[in-house]
């Protein structure tokens, strides 16, 4: 497991800890949102997600999205394959 994988696990839990202490009236929004390290206008967002999607919708989407500036497969292969290719060439000609 990640680090981020695991610290947006120990965020899903501590809002659902504050959500329920929120519901039952012993948090303001403020006092929760302090708690979780937000402002408040984001604590209003963790709701809206939380009330629609459940404990899902507060998952980080930029870390299911791919990278933009990863590589293709078959473009790290070909350069594996150069580099194979090259280290053998300088390996042969030291030898020779």
């Amino acid at each position: 497991m990640r680090r981020t994988e695991m610290l947006q696990g120990i965020r899903k839990m501590r809002f659902e800890e504050v959500y329920f202490g929120w519901t039952e009236s012993r948090l303001s929004q403020e006092e929760a949102a302090r708690i979780l390290g937000v402002c408040d206008r984001t604590f209003r967002r963790y709701i809206d997600r939380y009330e629609h999607d459940g404990i899902e919708g507060l998952s980080d989407r930029r870390l299911t999205q791919a990278s933009f500036r990863r590589a293709p497969v078959d473009g790290g292969v070909r350069c594996f394959k150069f580099v194979q290719e090259a280290t053998s060439w300088l390996e042969r000609k030291a030898f020779l």
